[in-house]
């Protein structure tokens, strides 16, 4: 064996595991990057959904004067809800499920609010209710895709979090799981019915 040969095999044997763990770590950082990503897409949909209760709540106000409670009930949980979208990481399990909750907690007073506005057949036929019920309807859709998205991505994230050998690299440079966006009830996994 010639010395540069020799040179060569201890270079390759030093060089080909280093870009290997490059690649492995390259990749977690890809796809930590894509659920963080896909987490500000469903924090959009959500700022939209909470940016649209106000302008709801002020068209119904007028129709619905003796339903204060009701009203009242709606704000408290949008902004229990932002304050729970401000909080929340998707490192963060516990802040996850806030966010979960807060927003089953806003939806279960939406579908009260739209429960109570049957009975308001002028509210039902007003424009700019018509037109936020066409918005609110088609966020919640965009929210529904965001959250799907995200557990998707959190899953690959996972994935390769637990599998080896990249399962090696990221406990070495301390890659943490995210966590899916979940509801823990089954009673909060029925959408928002948004009839007038």
């Amino acid at each position: 064996m010639t010395p540069l040969f020799t040179t060569l095999v201890v270079a390759a044997a030093f060089v080909v595991p280093l870009f290997f763990v490059i690649g492995l770590y390259n990749a977690l950082v890809q796809l930590r990057n894509r659920y963080k990503n896909a987490f500000a897409q469903i924090d959009v949909q959500l700022k939209r959904r909470y940016d649209l209760i106000p302008n709801l709540v002020e068209t119904v106000k007028s129709f619905m004067q003796h339903e204060r409670e009701t009203l009242e009930a709606v704000i408290a949980a949008r902004n229990a809800a932002t304050s729970a979208r401000e909080h929340a990481s998707p490192a963060d399990g516990g802040s996850m499920q806030s966010l979960a909750s807060a927003d089953s907690g806003l939806g279960g007073a939406l579908g009260r609010l739209f429960a109570l506005s049957e009975n308001y057949p002028e509210l039902r036929s007003n424009q700019n209710m018509l037109q936020l019920q066409e918005e609110l309807t088609s966020t919640e859709s965009k929210v529904a895709f965001a959250r799907q998205a995200y557990n998707d991505s959190v899953m690959h994230f996972n994935n390769k979090l637990e599998m080896f050998p990249s399962n090696l690299i990221a406990g070495f440079f301390r890659f943490v799981p995210a966590t899916a966006f979940e509801v823990s009830d089954d009673a909060e996994r029925a959408s928002v019915a948004v009839k007038f």
